[in-house]
């Protein structure tokens, strides 16, 4: 630090640590904190965190223990979910030929395994389109739509897609395809000509629930659908399906589309992941499998073990296989389709690479780079279009801003692009915008996530579009600071401290993972591992030990500080559970450091 001492609001002074981050205590009430302390007896530091996360008295019960009775919202307070039902009863009741058209990644997959699991337990098979990637792009085209009807389609159920769909849909309503929509992202005003249009993002929706995944909604649907069905009588003869055993597809959906998991969505996601605990889909239960992992379920298991397999199909093989795994009761088809996804996968992350290392090529290199904007937007030809979402959310997290990555086609005269966004800055928002302004063939998204297809000789005018339109929220969001939960000691960080801690689970944004910090440690045995990951073992003045390993870090200066194992280091990370030979033990999963010998005197 230039001034030679550490402001007062720096957590252990540290106002730019080694990944050039801000390091702040994350703000809690400390009345609260001590009220929640009181009723239920809990540390402190517990108690801090559950505070710090906006988690009031009135709501302190729903938080701990989240659950479907008390957080489900009525299906009717969401725009058309009522009409969406109807048409979909009439539908079962009349024979209608039915086609749920589904996005290629997870979310879609888990969306329409959802309803092809509810038309099943109706006594109807419910066919299933997913759009190549590659041939097709996002969502329903006209093209896609005709050859449906022309196979027979009368109604068609897009999820997790269609709310942009106006092109798409208006073909339907003049070939004779009627169209509802299941959906979660961003809206214009005046959504398109369907049957139905159920999403919690649009416009004059009063659900509230604006943070589910399509997964979300579509369970939400499912609720409707069995109401609808009571009301008529169907179940007279028939068990009323359980839709609760199906939601681990909704959780999954929910934690592989990185949503906000608060309120009802967090119930979702906690109920969730008890149910997908039992494996009981032979899809999910081959995957972790073929993956050689274990349960309980969790939010790692969902969105890092399960959830990249299953989109390898839509962003290099397949696309309609992460739904068909999800769907088929078959455990050998099953097991087919998982081991096909894990090798899909292996071959995806090496595309991912090889797309990293060029794009930071051309971030780094380019003379249009500028480290003050507030968005980078990269471009490169012949860029994987099923990889370059994953690729700007690995360069999101090294340039801590959002990012836009797009894969030019030279012979077609076409970029696909895909962004990833930070708290506070709405990319989805920008990229409609950019639509709006005629920069843009295509575009849309959410806060956090958007995608875009366009003419490439326009991209430095989106770059510059951009920039003006996300500059205003870059300075009000500013750096992206990391927060921390509590200070501990190598000694204290041991199981009980991590099972404690997990009282906060399910985590994910909107309730982020409790971070650690630990001040003046030793790095001893540091080991470089392949992919550019380390290992080494962090000691305190006592000689108190606690193993650590840093991701992806090698290149960076962080890894190369680590590597040196010089002085001693502000360290700062999550707890893990460590299992390995049934040791029941923890190790820090490091996310930053800092080190003291940076301040200048």
């Amino acid at each position: 630090m230039a001034d030679g001492h550490a402001p007062q609001d720096h957590f252990l002074g540290v106002s730019r640590s080694l990944s050039g981050r801000v390091w702040r205590e994350r703000p809690a009430d400390a009345s609260v904190a001590r009220s929640h302390q009181l009723k239920l007896g809990l540390s402190e530091p517990l108690a801090r965190a559950i505070t710090a996360r906006g988690v009031t008295v009135e709501t302190l019960d729903s938080f701990l223990s989240p659950t479907l009775k008390a957080l489900f919202p009525d299906p009717s307070c969401f725009t058309d979910m009522d009409k969406a039902a109807e048409i979909l009863i009439d539908a079962i009741v009349d024979g209608r030929r039915t086609v749920v058209f589904a996005d290629y990644d997870v979310d879609g997959a888990s969306s329409a395994a959802q309803l092809v699991r509810w038309f099943r337990a109706m006594g109807r098979e419910l066919a299933i389109y997913v759009p190549d990637r590659m041939k097709e792009g996002y969502g329903p085209s006209p093209a896609a739509f005709r050859r449906l009807r022309e196979e027979g389609a009368e109604l068609v159920v897009t999820v997790d897609c269609g709310a942009a769909a106006y092109d798409a849909i208006n073909c339907a309503t003049e070939i004779g395809l009627e169209v509802v929509v299941i959906d979660h992202h961003l809206m214009r005003e005046d959504p398109p000509k369907a049957a139905a249009v159920v999403n919690p993002n649009r416009p004059g929706c009063l659900s509230g629930q604006g943070v589910l995944a399509a997964a979300g909604v579509t369970f939400v649907l499912l609720a409707a659908l069995n109401r609808e069905a009571r009301k008529r009588g169907l179940f007279a003869d028939r068990a009323e399906p359980d839709i609760r055993q199906w939601l681990d597809l909704a959780a999954l959906g929910a934690v592989c589309d990185v949503t906000q998991l608060v309120g009802f969505n967090r119930a979702l996601t906690a109920q969730g992941l008890k149910v997908m605990s039992n494996w009981a889909n032979p899809g999910l239960k081959a995957l972790l499998e073929v993956a050689k992992s274990t349960g309980p379920a969790t939010t790692f298991h969902a969105g890092f073990i399960l959830g990249p397999r299953i989109n390898a199909g839509g962003r290099i093989g397949r696309s309609d296989l992460g739904t068909r795994l999800l769907s088929t009761e078959d455990a050998e088809e099953a097991a087919m389709l998982a081991a096909e996804l894990d090798a899909l996968n292996a071959q995806r992350k090496d595309v991912e690479r090889e797309v990293i290392d060029q794009a930071i090529l051309v971030i780094e290199r380019d003379s249009n780079f500028d480290p003050d904007a507030p968005v980078i937007v990269v471009a490169g030809d012949d860029w994987h279009p099923g990889v370059i979402g994953i690729v700007a959310g690995r360069l999101r997290e090294r340039y801590r801003k959002p990012v836009v990555v797009i894969g030019v086609d030279r012979a077609a005269d076409v970029g696909k692009g895909s962004g990833r966004s930070q708290t506070g800055m709405n990319l989805g928002k920008a990229i409609q915008a950019a639509f709006e302004a005629g920069l843009l063939m295509a575009g849309g998204g959410h806060a956090m996530a958007a995608g875009l297809t366009m003419r490439p000789s326009l991209i430095p005018e989106l770059r510059a579009f951009l920039e003006e339109n996300l500059a205003a929220e870059r300075e009000a969001a500013g750096d992206e600071p990391l927060e921390i939960d509590a200070l501990i000691r190598p000694g204290a960080a041991d199981r009980a401290l991590f099972d404690e801690f997990q009282a906060l689970a399910p985590f994910g944004p909107g309730n982020p993972e409790p971070m650690f910090a630990l001040s003046g440690v030793r790095v001893e045995r540091p080991m470089a591992m392949k992919g550019g990951h380390l290992r080494c073992t962090l000691v305190d003045e006592t000689g108190a030990k606690l193993k650590a390993v840093a991701w992806r870090c090698e290149e960076t200066d962080l890894g190369r500080r680590l590597l040196s194992g010089e002085g001693s280091l502000h360290v700062a990370g999550r707890l893990k559970a460590d299992d390995y030979m049934g040791r029941a033990g923890v190790q820090l999963e490091i996310e930053d450091a800092f080190d003291p010998r940076m301040w200048t005197v």
